[in-house]
């Protein structure tokens, strides 16, 4: 048997001289018990909308993006790349011609960025995920059509119904096919495509027209090569893998980036913010946590008899330290457990029900809060407390040697 551990779990429930040791070791539990269950709470709902915010992005970013190092445009006509085409590990292979031009709707222009993409893109079933007027179609027989963010659609209020009134484009002509014109809108390629639907992403995303490929060559006189390739790879197909093989036969012409790569500002915001919360809150666990540090100090009081009695039949300063010590640990672990588990319930009943809502009006995302529920994340709540409660047991425990020396000097 564990002498030191029988005797703390008696301590723990047995009833106390002074009933302020029952209060402050109240206090105590139930303080860790609320830090633990904020704590998995909240970095519950961050994992949530990490994974919303990731999932919009990865709808309209590629796992795999090919670019050239030197230059804007490539010719993706060579052997690697029509074997990197046909390959059974790639499920959508994505030529991009993009350039920034003028658009141009009733009365209002704006600048924005014209990506032509190849038929593989709309491979991406889940485009119909972020579009949020109209229908995310490029093509339908000989018409072609654009797809427009929604930063776009609020400049120039375009109407995805109105199927008179197209978007107008316009790009500078390349100086090796026209002379000086006294029109200036001779020197401007200008073409009109009609708007399908809109769609909606963030910021960076949103100033963007899709528009097929052989409409972009048209626009911007490119009749070759491109700007980057976009590869979606099929499932169960390794990332890492498949960009390393990649980087071996390119060598240093072309970059090729992973989605974290692409979006690498987005990824390093969403971990800051996670952690930058987990501080703040462990700060407001660790107030809790060193409370009981006055629960044991007046535990240690209220037992002088008993740790003289422990002491004149033998007991050790390290078997009465780790009495209190055990003490301390039950304490704090018992509501740290408690708050895990109740921060659990709380999280599956939100994923099923989702009872707390963000806001009434919100077309892009669920309403409700989003949660998803990490076994890392539980486990880091458990070792940050485990670690702060030992620290606080151990110094509360100190007390107790202490009051061994004087019992000893008064013998």
């Amino acid at each position: 048997m564990n002498t030191p551990f029988y005797i703390a779990r008696r301590y723990l429930f047995a009833k106390k001289s002074t009933n302020a040791i029952n209060i402050i070791s109240a206090i105590s539990a139930i303080g860790v018990f609320v830090g633990s269950a904020a704590l998995i709470i909240i970095l519950s709902v961050f994992n949530g909308f990490e994974e919303v915010v990731l999932k919009m992005f990865n709808t309209i970013t590629p796992e795999i993006a090919i670019s050239p190092i030197q230059g804007k445009t490539f010719d993706p006509n060579t052997a690697y790349f029509n074997e990197l085409r046909k390959s059974k590990e790639v499920h959508s292979f994505t030529e991009v011609l993009s350039e920034n031009a003028l658009l141009r709707y009733n009365d209002k222009q704006s600048v924005g960025l014209v990506k032509g993409v190849s038929t593989d893109y709309l491979k991406n079933t889940s485009l119909d995920s972020i579009t949020i007027d109209g229908e995310f179609k490029l093509e339908n027989r000989s018409q072609n059509y654009v797809v427009i963010g929604s930063a776009i659609q609020t400049f120039l209020m375009v109407n995805t119904t109105d199927p008179f009134n197209p978007l107008q484009f316009f790009s500078p002509k390349k100086k090796s096919n026209h002379g000086g014109s006294i029109n200036p809108a001779d020197d401007f390629t200008v073409l009109s495509i009609p708007v399908s639907g809109v769609f909606e992403v963030q910021q960076d995303f949103d100033n963007v027209a899709v528009v097929p490929l052989r409409f972009a060559r048209k626009l911007l006189e490119e009749p070759v090569k491109i700007s980057s390739i976009e590869i979606n790879l099929n499932r169960g197909v390794d990332v890492d893998k498949f960009k390393a093989a990649i980087e071996e036969q390119i060598g240093n012409e072309f970059e090729i980036k992973d989605r974290i790569q692409q979006n690498k500002v987005l990824y390093n915001i969403l971990g800051s913010e996670k952690w930058a919360v987990y501080i703040i809150l462990t700060f407001i666990l660790i107030i809790a946590i060193f409370n009981i540090i006055g629960s044991l100090t007046m535990l240690v009081i209220d037992k002088l008899k008993d740790i003289a009695i422990l002491s004149s039949l033998g007991a050790g300063k390290a078997l009465i330290k780790r009495i209190f010590l055990f003490e301390g640990m039950m304490i704090t672990m018992a509501g740290c457990i408690s708050g895990l588990i109740v921060g659990f319930i709380f999280c599956l009943l939100q994923q099923k029900f989702g009872w707390i809502k963000m806001s009434q009006d919100n077309l892009v995302i669920t309403n409700a809060y989003p949660v998803a529920l990490k076994w890392k994340d539980f486990l880091l709540v458990f070792l940050t407390v485990s670690i702060f409660s030992f620290m606080a047991s151990a110094l509360s425990s100190n007390l107790s040697v202490k009051k061994i020396n004087h019992l000893n000097q008064d013998l």
